[in-house]
């Protein structure tokens, strides 16, 4: 459509049928039952596995994307600028005085489909939807007129909304000469799996390319498949020590193919010391509030005992990129700095790790060159002289650059020492796949790192390790993104749960902590789980954070009190 098109309230209604006919097992071929036998797919690269081969996009919109895809290896992503509004057409033959049914899969922003010089009516047919998180079928009809030939077929979104995405576009009916897409089937088994390299948490294996393959699942111990595009692939978040079995199949638009031989492997001892004594296996990690927000105020000393680690919320940045300071605000009350030190060294004395964090909603530290790197870790080191912290939390949620980030606590753990106690907040987006900045700042000083407390709030719904759609708050979003980062490569003792520690801690995602418990039962022992459940449970999962503690003070501690012993008394 062009740029008048409207969206109409008929519109909505229009869609709602044709999906309740869908639904119901009916296709709408001119309102005469089902289609013929002899009706083809007369769409071509209709699962867009070629490419954009077939099809054209307006402005440069449109790119052929490997993920998400509904089915193959390939779908279409289309991304609406301006005064464009990403149309992507393609010219089918058809026979005249024939009809049509039109579908396709769409997911994202605003998605249109229709045809255009059909021959009858006004010529045009289309059906949209509005945003969907998750593949969605629209199907509409048309019949040619006495002399048509061919028809455009097309999608496209809404000025200025979302990208969309498409996949599996059918135009069923009459063939007009055009023919249609050889059917592919189903690729053979793959052969000559091995298994390579390991680690103490991961395995690599190859094996042989299969014909007609457009994809790969790798199984571990019959489940949990891991897709890939080529003949080989590294399995992380294993555990140390440990016999794994592994398996491979094929894929490709027609299906998938049997499992392969089971190749076994076993990872190797763990030979990391850990972050340091400090820290116990299982431990709650509690954000204090350097500042008053309506919350509860507290001295470092009203901290409930229930917390392992205290994170001193926040530091501040200087005109020096990457240097760090800390301000204590008058707002806490506190009669010196000398007060708040001592307050410091006696939660120490206690067992307990107080570290500063860096960033949070409004702060930001820019750490993009050598220069900042150094800065960085220079600064942090005095901090931890000065006050007595043990180590740095990264709250920075205005984005990062891995590379200069990873010399920065590189630099700072040879300051400290192996008792540096090191933790990152991410928000979930930030830890959706290992190519994030986060994601490979993490996976880089692994070896440094303590825990990975992801905020599970604040973020909407996200996929999981399955590939789901999991909404923020339920057991399943907890689960399942704790999954996403230990297969891809954190140990299952550097993954904690974030939440907030009430309904007025975070703008959404507040989590009642009987859901907190049955996550940490299901990943730490495969029970309490929802609809998700791990292929494998991992007793040596860290813990629970929350934001923060002035909010669980301002709650009555319900938080403290419900989650610190759970997590205290894991497996």
């Amino acid at each position: 459509m062009d740029r008048t098109t409207t969206r109409p309230s008929g519109r909505r209604w229009l869609g709602g049928a044709l999906a309740l006919a869908v639904g119901s097992g009916l296709v709408l071929v001119g309102g005469a039952g089902t289609a013929q036998a002899a009706d083809v797919n007369v769409a071509k690269n209709a699962g867009f596995e070629n490419g954009l081969a077939n099809w054209a996009c307006s402005a440069g919109s449109g790119a052929a994307v490997s993920s998400p895809v509904r089915t193959g290896a390939g779908a279409l992503k289309a991304s609406p600028a301006g005064l464009d509004n990403a149309k992507c057409v393609q010219t089918v033959a058809v026979k005249p005085n024939s009809t049509y049914t039109l579908s396709a899969w769409v997911q994202g922003g605003y998605a249109y489909l229709g045809a255009n010089n059909t021959g009858t009516g006004t010529g045009s047919v289309s059906t949209w939807t509005p945003d969907s998180p998750s593949w969605k079928q629209l199907t509409t009809t048309f019949t040619t007129g006495a002399s048509t030939t061919s028809v455009e077929i097309y999608t496209h979104g809404w000025y200025g909304t979302s990208p969309y995405l498409v996949d599996d576009v059918s135009v069923y009916g009459p063939d007009g000469g055009g023919g249609q897409d050889p059917d592919p089937v189903v690729p053979s088994t793959p052969a000559g799996l091995a298994a390579g390299t390991v680690t103490s948490s991961s395995v690599s294996l190859s094996w042989g390319a299969v014909s007609g393959a457009t994809g790969y699942k790798v199984y571990r111990d019959g489940a949990n498949p891991q897709t890939v595009s080529g003949t080989s692939a590294t399995v992380t978040g294993l555990t140390a020590d440990t016999a794994y079995q592994f398996q491979v199949s094929a894929t490709n638009a027609a299906g998938e193919s049997a499992k392969s031989a089971a190749v076994s492997a076993r990872t190797a001892k763990n030979t990391n010391p850990g972050p340091g004594p400090s820290v116990p296996k299982h431990a709650v990690t509690g954000y204090w509030q350097n500042f008053d927000n309506g919350a509860a105020k507290q001295k470092l000393r009203d901290v409930q005992a229930a917390y392992d680690i205290i994170a001193v919320s926040f530091a501040d940045s200087t005109t020096t990129p990457g240097q760090i300071v800390f301000n204590l605000d008058p707002a806490v009350g506190y009669a010196s700095v000398a007060d708040f030190k001592a307050d410091v060294a006696a939660k120490k004395a206690a067992g307990k790790s107080v570290i500063i964090s860096v960033g949070g909603e409004k702060g930001n530290v820019t750490i993009n060159s050598d220069a900042s790197a150094t800065a960085f870790a220079n600064s942090a080191y005095a901090l931890m002289q000065e006050y007595g912290f043990n180590g740095v939390d990264i709250d920075l949620e205005h984005g990062i650059n891995s590379t200069y980030l990873t010399k920065a606590l590189r630099q700072l753990s040879a300051k400290a020492g192996s008792s540096l106690v090191l933790t990152m907040a991410p928000q979930t987006i930030d830890m959706q796949s290992t190519g994030t900045e986060y994601f490979k700042t993490a996976l880089a000083v692994k070896d440094i790192l303590t825990v990975v407390n992801m905020q599970y709030y604040n973020s909407g719904s996200m996929l999981g390790c399955d590939g789901k759609v999991y909404s923020q708050g339920s057991v399943d979003f907890l689960t399942a993104l704790a999954c996403i980062q230990i297969q891809g490569g954190l140990d299952p003792s550097q993954v904690g749960l974030g939440v907030p520690a009430s309904t007025r801690g975070a703008g959404s995602g507040y989590v009642d902590p009987q859901i907190v418990k049955n996550a940490l039962d299901c990943l730490t022992k495969l029970t309490g789980c929802g609809t998700f459940k791990p292929a494998q449970a991992w007793p040596s999962l860290r813990g629970a954070m929350t934001w923060s503690t002035n909010w669980d003070a301002t709650a009555g501690n319900a938080w403290s009190n419900a989650v610190g012993p759970h997590v205290h008394g894991l497996p």
